[in-house]
C-alpha cells in the first residue's frame, strides 16, 4: 500500500531534544519520522540517503553547522529550523525556512509549524531557493486536504480535476470537492505535466480521466471526463489539441 504519508528527519545535537521532537511527532498522523541525525556531517548524509521530505535542522551543531548541512546536500527537503537562540530566527527566515523552533517548545507551536508545514507541501518554495541553488522541481504527489475538522494527504494520482473557484481550487477526487487556498498557476507549476492539462482558465485535468475531447454543435470543444463530467476548452487549447491529432 502506497504511504502517503510526509517523510521526515530530526537532526540535533542534543540527545533529549531529538527524542523529545520525534516523539512528539509520532503522534501526528500524516506524518512519519524515519531518521535522526546527531551531527551536522550526519545529517547531510541521512538527508541524502533518505530523502526526507522534511527536516527538522537544528542551526547550531557539531562537524557542520545547519546552513552549512543545506549547502552541501543534493536532496532538496523542506526545513523547519529549530535553535536555543533567538537570533539564530532572523537567519531561519533570511534563508526561507518553513519556520523556526525556539528550545524548549511544546505542543501548541509545533502544532503552528506543522500548519506551515502542511501549507508549504502545496507551494514551490524550500529553504534552497535563497541559497541561491537550482530547486529540483520534482512534481507535486500529495496535496493536503480538509477532512471534516482533520487534515489528511490526498495523493495527487487519485485527483480527477481541479477548478478555480474564487480565491480558493475546488479538487476534485470522487465524493465532496475539496477546497485549498493556491492558484491553478500554482498548481500547474508543481504538477506532472504528461499526466495534468489546462484545458481552460478556470480548469486543469488528470488526463487519466479525461474519456475524449468533443467539438458541440456549438462549436466548442468540451472535455468529457470519465464520470461524465463536461468541461470548456480554451480555443488557444483546443487548437494546441488539433496540432497533436495531426
Amino acid at each position: 500500500m502506497n504511504d502517503a504519508r510526509v517523510t521526515a528527519l530530526v537532526a540535533d545535537d542534543e540527545a533529549v531534544a531529538r527524542a523529545g521532537l520525534s516523539r512528539l511527532l509520532d503522534e501526528i498522523d500524516w506524518l512519519r519520522v524515519i531518521g535522526e541525525a546527531a551531527n551536522g556531517i550526519d545529517a547531510a548524509n541521512a538527508i541524502d540517503v533518505l530523502k526526507p521530505d522534511l527536516v527538522f535542522l537544528d542551526i547550531q551543531m557539531p562537524g557542520l553547522l545547519g546552513t552549512d548541512v543545506l549547502r552541501r546536500v543534493r536532496h532538496r527537503p523542506h526545513v523547519v529550523f529549530t535553535t536555543a537562540y533567538a537570533q539564530h530566527a532572523v537567519t531561519a527566515f533570511e534563508l526561507g525556512a518553513l519556520d523556526y523552533l525556539l528550545k524548549p517548545f511544546g505542543e501548541e507551536r509545533l502544532g503552528a509549524t506543522l500548519e506551515r508545514v502542511r501549507a508549504a507541501f502545496g507551494e514551490p518554495h524550500t529553504a534552497f531557493d535563497r541559497l541561491g541553488e537550482a530547486l529540483g522541481r520534482a512534481p507535486m504527489t500529495r496535496l493536503f486536504v480538509r477532512n471534516g475538522r482533520a487534515i489528511a494527504p490526498l495523493a495527487v494520482s487519485a485527483i480527477v480535476r481541479f477548478e478555480a473557484v474564487g480565491d480558493y481550487i475546488a479538487v476534485h477526487a470522487g465524493g465532496a470537492p475539496h477546497l485549498v487556498h493556491l492558484s491553478l498557476g500554482q498548481l500547474e507549476e508543481r504538477l506532472d505535466p504528461s499526466r495534468f492539462l489546462r484545458i481552460h482558465r478556470a480548469h486543469l485535468v488528470n488526463l487519466d480521466h479525461v474519456a475524449a475531447f468533443r467539438r458541440g454543435a456549438d462549436g466548442q470543444v468540451r472535455a468529457e471526463l470519465r464520470d461524465g463530467t463536461q468541461l470548456p476548452v480554451s480555443r488557444a487549447k483546443a487548437r494546441e489539441l488539433r496540432d497533436l491529432a495531426r
